[in-house]
């Protein structure tokens, strides 16, 4: 047959049925392509949409990543700031003489609003003990009230039992520094008398004593913070004298203890 299809002309008998055939099945193979195009079609969205999906999925973890190495620098940047401005306070003139600077990183914070204390990560292994001060770069942190052999509790400035004696360090009036009663993390010059000059703005510092072999806890001029408002009465015995403190309790991450020297 097939030397017989070969050999015949196109109007012959096996090129007609093969003709005929073609005619009778185009229209099932058109048919079965409408039928299976949406089919395809939905098989080809499905499958588009797993490749986009998984190609999200990829460029979101990309992202965090990201993220991630962003924050990690960023805090590396903060953390090389932090020490440089340590390191600057430790080796400049403002570094209280007869004190040995030891740097620690602080291990716990304040649990409420209402606990002013800090963990630290230095003891009496490091040559700390109970009442030495404690300082940042920027001024007055607080001091040591408890001590173990590799870790010390420091009490904050804003606690409701601190005192320090302070001073204008432009006008020389002296007061004692404490909490506001509001608890609102402020600071209060008080016992200032009201025919002193003090005026917001002004700075207050440790006033610090010495008398022979007898000294002040807090040694001389400690920046405490700054005044932000003056005010008297007549039936008052002293100034009412508002202060910010300049160390911001709240993103402690590193301070320093004052050690006496030997």
């Amino acid at each position: 047959m097939l030397t017989v299809y070969l050999r015949e002309s196109d109007e012959g008998t096996l090129h007609g049925a093969q003709r005929l055939g073609l005619a009778v099945l185009t229209p099932f193979q058109v048919a079965g392509e409408r039928i299976a195009r949406p089919f395809q079609d939905a098989y080809g969205y499905v499958s588009d949409l797993t490749d986009a999906k998984a190609q999200k999925d990829e460029l979101t973890a990309q992202i965090q990543a990201l993220r991630d190495e962003v924050i990690q620098y960023q805090t590396a940047a903060q953390e090389n700031e932090s020490l440089r401005k340590t390191l600057g306070f430790i080796d400049g003139s403002r570094f209280p003489q007869d004190f040995t600077a030891v740097t620690t990183r602080v291990i716990a914070q304040p649990a409420s609003a209402y606990d002013q204390q800090i963990l630290v990560a230095a003891g009496s292994n490091d040559g700390v003990a109970v009442d030495d001060p404690v300082v940042t770069a920027d001024g007055l942190a607080g001091k040591v009230t408890k001590v173990s052999s590799d870790a010390s509790q420091v009490t904050l400035l804003t606690d409701q039992s601190m005192a320090v004696s302070a001073v204008d360090l432009l006008t020389q009036a002296r007061g004692v520094v404490k909490p506001a009663s509001s608890n609102d993390g402020g600071l209060v010059l008080d016992r200032v008398d009201k025919a002193e000059r003090v005026g917001v703005g002004d700075m207050v510092i440790t006033s610090g004593w010495r008398e022979g072999d007898l000294s002040s806890l807090y040694p001389r001029g400690i920046v405490v913070g700054k005044v932000t408002e003056v005010g008297q009465q007549d039936i008052d015995l002293f100034k009412r004298i508002q202060i910010a403190p300049v160390v911001n309790f709240d993103s402690l991450s590193e301070v320093v203890i004052l050690t006496s020297k030997p």
